[in-house]
């Protein structure tokens, strides 16, 4: 009897799987290709005995749904069978997908985990006891991924599921500039202009202007092809326009981040390029002819609005019929102009520079056109009082009352410069700066300065004369070819500056 009941104890346990004699094949680290899955599948619900491998998907998808042949019962491995009351399957696939967003979908009962990066990290984890369920998640995809998926039953009904679904994706070439007033905005997915969904339009024939609000917050706003989630998105628009000769302001405003170009995104006149509540940026200058005016825009999360208004476009009416100057001695250097038909100008800016290129605001004078002035031609003047001495250069910038301008010509002048003092050579191309002098100075110092204003060296002397020998900075080596500024002074005022330029040997 004792050996009859333990022949059949053997029997049942054989027949449940737990003595089964076999070779399982696979080699448990080899990935599917060509969209076939191969899942190695183990007795035990964490990978504990391992019995052979099966298949899953086709070559049309990679998706699938699996319920192993029913609970409690024998399921067939490339290898051995299982018994399908506690088990684990781990799925490999090799899959290489186009650029796009894609949702996958993964169904369990028990546990269930989703990798795409060879089981690093998990996109999909839900390694938990549970009826069958199912977790979705949309992820950008462009490339070649090690996919595994992961499954344990612990008794009970099983079953696995996949699906994996490209998204929609936009058409047409988001290259194309709109034109006649009419921007083209290629509206993507992402904050970062990740995926591609389709193109809408702003501004009509009469007017590029808009103010855009994308139907709130947190809906789906329609594009040419695919809608967009409201919450995280970004638009590039693109505009070609002609403008004629003339100052213009370009006002945009965005709750999140925009960015205006005029030469097609290579650099922008306005930038603000982050997470903020609606707010507004200008940026006025003189342009004409075309250009290619790129504004991108994003939105990450919260209440979206992108605006664009462009206005002004006429040259500011006047004419400077003279504009000119005179040193009238070492401090002190006066300018004159003259205007005709002025209008609507609020003040004039004077600008000096000493190079021709960097010019700072020294002054300003008051139009004197009034409701009741009725000259054809005004004049008007200013003296620089605090003159450099050398050459040095002026211009006007002239302001209307909408606070668009433009500039005058620019005129040099060569201001008187004290006698029998020197700063030489003009180029160095060593290490040695002379200063010389014909007569004692007290307290003098010597300032070296970028062209930036920033100063980058000084040497002092009690009592300078003669003709002395020095090094504007402590090194030489570190100094950049260029134009430099050398400013001797005594007693804190000015007494000669001298351009000067650097090159390495």
């Amino acid at each position: 009897m004792k050996i009859t009941l333990t022949i059949l104890f053997t029997a049942i346990l054989a027949a449940a799987g737990y003595s089964q004699s076999c070779t399982p094949l696979g080699n448990q680290t080899t990935y599917g290709t060509g969209n076939i899955w191969i899942g190695y599948v183990y007795q035990g619900s964490n990978f504990d005995t391992y019995k052979g491998y099966v298949n899953e998907g086709s070559a049309a998808s990679s998706n699938f749904d699996e319920s192993f042949g029913g609970s409690g019962t024998n399921y067939s491995t490339n290898g051995c069978f299982i018994y399908t009351d506690v088990f684990s399957v781990r799925y490999k696939l090799t899959q290489t997908v186009v650029d796009g967003d894609y949702t996958i979908t993964v169904g369990g009962d028990d546990g269930f985990r989703l990798s795409v990066d060879g089981g690093s990290t998990w996109i999909i984890n839900q390694w938990v006891l549970q009826g069958y369920t199912t977790t979705s998640t949309t992820i950008h995809l462009n490339g070649t991924y090690n996919m595994v998926l992961e499954y344990y039953e612990n008794t009970g009904e099983n079953r696995v599921s996949f699906n994996m679904v490209k998204n929609c994706t936009g058409s047409g070439d988001p290259t194309i500039y709109g034109v006649n007033n009419q921007w083209i905005g290629y509206i993507y997915s992402g904050t970062n202009f990740n995926t591609y969904k389709g193109f809408t339009s702003e501004g009509s024939s009469l007017s590029p202007n808009f103010d855009e609000g994308f139907g709130g917050d947190n809906v789906s706003y329609g594009t040419s092809d695919c809608p967009i989630n409201t919450q995280s998105f970004s638009v590039r628009y693109r505009l070609k326009k002609s403008f004629s000769n003339g100052v213009y302001k370009f006002d945009v405003g965005g709750d999140d981040g925009y960015r205006l170009s005029l030469d097609g995104g290579s650099t922008w006149v306005i930038n603000n390029w982050s997470d903020h509540s609606y707010s507004a940026s200008n940026y006025s200058t003189s342009l004409s002819g075309t250009y290619n005016m790129v504004l991108e825009y994003y939105e990450n999360g919260g209440q979206n609005r992108i605006t664009m208004a462009i206005s002004g476009g006429s040259i500011l009416p006047i004419t400077i019929t003279q504009f000119n100057g005179e040193s009238v001695n070492t401090h002190d250097t006066r300018l004159v102009w003259n205007t005709i038909m002025e209008a609507k100008v609020d003040y004039f800016n004077i600008q000096r520079s000493t190079d021709g290129v960097h010019f700072e605001n020294i002054g300003q004078v008051e139009s004197k056109m009034t409701s009741t002035t009725n000259d054809y031609e005004l004049n008007y003047d200013f003296t620089d009082a605090d003159a450099v001495p050398g050459t040095s250069y002026y211009r006007l910038q002239i302001v209307d009352r909408n606070g668009f301008s433009n500039y005058s010509d620019v005129i040099h002048i060569s201001n008187k410069t004290i006698e029998g003092i020197k700063i030489y050579p003009t180029v160095i191309n060593n290490t040695n700066l002379f200063v010389e002098t014909d007569k004692s100075i007290k307290n003098a110092k010597l300032e070296f300065f970028d062209m930036t204003g920033k100063k980058i060296g000084e040497t002092n002397w009690e009592n300078l004369n003669g003709r002395q020998s020095l090094q504007p900075v402590s090194n030489m080596n570190s100094l950049a070819t260029g134009t430099y500024v050398a400013r001797l002074s005594s007693h804190g005022e000015t007494i000669l500056s001298q351009l000067l330029i650097f090159q390495k040997h």
